[in-house]
């Protein structure tokens, strides 16, 4: 169940990434993060903080509801 939780995230991490034409390293330096770590979560392999969550979606340009509004449309919500 997490690990499928972290994939879907990082799916919707990969789809806003890929709408605004940014590749993993742009991404990373807009945010400050390092890019391996947002490698790692677009395949699921971290769980970002709210924190970072909330750099994310500001860096990308989307609101956390529009965010996780898409994201639950994706993912079992029986989870």
């Amino acid at each position: 169940m997490r690990k499928q939780t972290l994939k879907a995230f990082g799916q919707e991490v990969r789809y806003w990434r890929t709408e605004q034409h940014l590749s993993q390293e742009e991404l990373a330096s807009r945010c400050g993060f390092h890019r391996t770590y947002i490698g790692q979560i677009e395949r699921g392999e971290r769980n970002p903080s709210l924190l970072n969550i909330l750099v994310l979606c500001r860096t990308l340009g989307v609101s956390l509801p529009e965010f996780f509004t898409r994201y639950e449309s994706t993912v079992d919500t029986s989870l």
